[in-house]
């Protein structure tokens, strides 16, 4: 069963939120999204400087297997991007909540989230 960090939001597209109220928001895939995607081979993400609107598409992951649309789970501007990940896109199949994260927002506004918990139970995954 994937993981599923306590700590963390999670979007109803597969998206984690890391908002700690320290600064930019951080944001990747859970590890339920990145078990189903399959070895992760490119990812397109949004510029910074850029603005992302909760709900809507921002960028896309694809796999061996699929291309999925990245959706943002907050509204803002976009300050950085995770050069490590696009360089190396497998990081979000080895460490999703950690070395894969892929790009930090200085939030306007949240979307619709859900808590770890909600999370797990409706998707599989395991605290």
């Amino acid at each position: 069963m994937a993981k599923v960090v306590a700590e963390l939001k999670y979007s109803a597209e597969h998206e984690w939120v890391a908002a700690d109220g320290s600064g930019p928001t951080g944001v990747g895939i859970s590890a339920v999204a990145a078990d189903a995607l399959g070895d992760i081979v490119y990812v397109d993400l949004p510029e910074v400087g850029s603005t992302v609107t909760a709900g809507e598409t921002c960028g896309e992951v694809e796999s061996t297997k699929s291309v999925s649309d990245l959706y943002a789970p907050v509204t803002g501007e976009v300050v950085e991007i995770n050069e490590e990940v696009v360089s190396d896109p497998a990081l979000i199949n080895n460490d999703p909540y950690g070395a894969g994260w892929l790009f930090k927002v200085a939030v306007t506004e949240e979307g619709p989230l859900m808590s770890a918990e909600e999370y797990a139970a409706a998707n599989g995954g395991e605290l």
